[in-house]
């Protein structure tokens, strides 16, 4: 007999993934969630609505979450009416992207209470959380992960077991880490290029193909070539965290990261002239914006091939 699942967190990556969980056959309970769409279309396909975290608790054997960050995790867990106050023993499977150092924390208070808690943060966009096929990067004990294994490839294609606690929530910032670094040197290229008079189009022409091409490089630039704003679905204002996230575990592992730094603070930048609720490509509009220069509609045609 499977498992009964809770799920919180029924945003953009939340609601594809308990989708998927209900058309895979797990017994499913939701929280309340502010958008009603999510929640209505999962209970017309038979989950349970639950009126709070605790409610959740005690109709679930393991409860998924998939919400911004650290405070909403404590919340939801520790808060009035969580998770914790119903007093019984769950696994918590955190796929939020988290901080480590509060993983660690939460999990070893949680453990004196019957409580276990694993990081299972993810890889990939809505679109393989629409298909199942999303990356899981789960931190935890053995016996935990196996336990969590059956749940998490109703929505995941890969899972790879990382190490401890924690070391999920690890990984997940050092990959986005990566990401936001490839974006925010996109962005610099772009701005000198457009310097010099050398066009979007150009510049797509040389590395598109090449060596530097990979499928990120292809999803930002479906932004700056045709101003796709969907086609890479992730905020600004959630990269700031991530990389706030990092530049804490640099700061508490005595590791200088002046890389870390210098793409925190382009986005800090964003964010600060109200650009938060964009998603990453745009960074490439914020840093031509500060120079004085546009990506838009500049006209040159990308050079013949050779």
């Amino acid at each position: 007999m499977k498992e009964r699942i809770g799920f919180v967190g029924l945003g953009m990556m939340g609601s594809a993934m308990a989708a998927n969980l209900l058309a895979k056959g797990w017994p499913l309970a939701v929280l309340a969630h502010a958008r009603r769409e999510a929640v209505d279309r999962l209970v017309a396909a038979g989950a349970t609505e639950a009126g709070s975290a605790r409610e959740l608790a005690l109709a679930s054997d393991i409860v998924i979450l998939c919400v911004t960050g650290s405070p909403q995790v404590e919340e939801i867990v520790r808060g009035p009416g969580g998770l914790a106050s119903a007093g019984k023993p769950l696994l918590i499977l955190d796929c939020s992207t988290s901080n480590p150092a509060s993983t660690i924390q939460l999990a070893g208070d949680l453990a004196g209470q019957g409580i276990t808690l694993i990081d299972t943060p993810l890889g990939r966009t809505p679109k393989e959380a629409a298909a199942g096929t999303l990356d899981v990067m789960a931190g935890g004990a053995e016996a935990d992960v196996a336990r969590a294994r059956p749940v998490l490839a109703a929505f995941a294609g890969r899972i790879i077991h990382t190490g401890p606690t924690g070391s999920g929530h690890t990984m997940k910032l050092l990959n986005n880490f990566i990401s936001m670094g490839y974006s925010a040197i996109y962005s610099e290229a772009l701005m000198l290029g457009a310097k010099a008079g050398l066009t979007p189009k150009v510049f797509d022409s040389v590395v598109r193909g090449g060596r530097m091409d990979c499928s990120f490089y292809q999803a930002f630039f479906e932004f700056v070539l045709n101003r796709d704003e969907n086609a890479q679905r992730f905020a600004m204002k959630n990269a700031l965290k991530d990389m706030t996230y990092l530049a804490s575990f640099a700061h508490a592992s005595g590791a200088a990261n002046p890389m870390g730094a210098a793409v925190r603070n382009g986005f800090a930048a964003a964010v600060a002239m109200g650009r938060g609720e964009a998603f990453v490509p745009a960074l490439s509009d914020v840093v031509a914006a500060l120079n004085g220069v546009s990506l838009v509609d500049q006209g040159a045609a990308a050079p013949a091939a050779v």
